[in-house]
């Protein structure tokens, strides 16, 4: 069983938790009277590194919200005052991905990139990746954090990096072939649209040595209609991964795939109820608010990320004590919409329209026409595919949330491909 570091990932959880404690009192002393942002949202709370005595007392620190620290870069243009240290300390510049806003810059030491890199060795060596093996990054290696550390995790662990920047998707697959790839990071859409390109370009899958693709940058990898079809198309084992540009790289999925292991030696989760703040009961629902303790440059404490999760702390079969996220993340709480009074989460819409190989590619609008939500879903079918399949997708979106879509198919190609996040859901009322 490949392990990055066995001793925390198999460790008892009380000896974990205590870790946990340790380091977030670190971390708490380090950064007070250093970090103006969280030093001032202390002290607005009349708290002091010193009232955390236990990892339960983490609930009397205020909680951090992406606006907050959006604004503080507004008011304190460029970087914000979320910096522990002076700017000369600092030697990665990273932005989010501003698919929810304008976009939040991000810096790195030294010290705080080297831990980015452990998180993704957790990442890697749960999927199997070791000494020896070649991992393809299919990313185009701009500002947004995207691939950037699998390139120190690689390198922490022994394997080889082969980047994929600089090329279209064609020239990626043979690059994968002639380098003689054994696994790929990619977002679940991309791999996706790399089989389309393949069978565009009649290029054989068979010629590629990848046994592991790993993805990052939306849940599809943990959906298993979309994992069943990556892996049939690649002929290798789909591994899922979780983390932001703001908090790191936190969960990965091992080979059991029974959800997503919380690298809990580097990361506290709370999942919590998004009206009460208090957590949910085992096994529930809720929003995923996670401190990293790693990061010390720029420490995110108690951060609502907006994740839907299932939290289950039961030892794994793969040896690992580190909980897991079972599903992976389930969606995100800030995306429902409401459509004829019935709450909608776009990923449940996609994960219904994902059970058709037929569709290459689609898209999800809705609109007021009348006084009346209308859904229409957009797709691109495979040549060949049935004639009956928009409307077998019509009436299971139907038979699910009891109401029924329009549905258009469009010509191959009309609808935009994407490298990184995929955006399909639209409500344009």
């Amino acid at each position: 069983m490949p392990y990055f570091d066995a001793s925390t990932e198999t460790m008892p959880r009380a000896e974990l938790q205590a870790l946990q404690l340790q380091k977030l009192q670190a971390l708490l002393d380090e950064t007070w009277g250093k970090n103006a942002f969280y030093t001032r949202k202390f002290q607005e709370q009349g708290l002091h590194p010193h009232d955390v005595r236990a990892l339960d007392d983490l609930a009397l620190l205020p909680f951090t919200l992406k606006r907050e620290l959006v604004q503080d870069q507004s008011d304190n243009a460029p970087y914000g005052t979320n910096l522990t240290y002076p700017l000369n300390r600092y030697v990665r510049y990273h932005q989010t991905s501003g698919t929810t806003g304008a976009p939040l810059r991000v810096l790195d030491t030294d010290a705080s990139w080297d831990w980015w890199g452990k998180c993704w060795a957790f990442v890697l060596s749960g999927a199997g990746v070791c000494e020896g093996d070649k991992l393809f990054a299919a990313f185009s290696f701009g500002p947004f954090i995207g691939f950037w550390a699998a390139v120190e995790g690689a390198r922490k662990i022994g394997a080889m990096m082969i980047p994929g920047g600089g090329r279209d998707s064609i020239q990626r697959l043979e690059l994968m072939r002639d380098a003689g790839a054994t696994a790929i990071c990619c977002t679940p859409t991309y791999a996706l649209r790399l089989l389309e390109v393949a069978r565009e370009n009649h290029f054989d899958m068979r010629t590629l040595q990848v046994r592991a693709t790993i993805h990052a940058g939306e849940p599809g990898a943990s959906i298993p209609e979309t994992k069943a079809r990556i892996e049939t198309g690649w002929r290798a084992k789909c591994f899922d991964h979780a983390g932001a540009s703001e908090v790191g790289a936190h969960s990965f999925s091992c080979e059991q795939q029974a959800g997503i292991h919380l690298i809990e030696s580097e990361f506290i989760a709370e999942v919590l109820d998004r009206e009460t703040g208090k957590p949910v009961a085992p096994g529930a629902v809720g929003e995923l608010v996670i401190t990293n303790l790693g990061r010390i440059g720029f420490p995110i404490i108690r951060y609502r990320t907006g994740d839907l999760v299932r939290l289950n702390t039961a030892p794994c079969q793969c040896g690992r004590t580190f909980a897991r996220f079972e599903g992976g993340v389930l969606g995100r709480a800030d995306d429902m919409t409401t459509v004829r009074g019935v709450n909608v989460y776009p990923m449940a819409i996609e994960n219904l329209i994902v059970r058709f190989p037929e569709v290459l590619e689609y898209r999800i609008t809705v609109t007021r026409v009348r006084e009346m939500d209308e859904m229409e879903i957009e797709v691109e079918l495979s040549d060949g595919a049935e004639a009956d399949i928009p409307n077998a997708i019509s009436q299971l979106v139907y038979s699910m949330l009891s109401f029924r879509p329009t549905l258009r198919v469009v010509e191959h190609g009309v609808l935009p491909r994407f490298e990184m996040k995929a955006k399909r859901f639209f409500v344009q009322r």
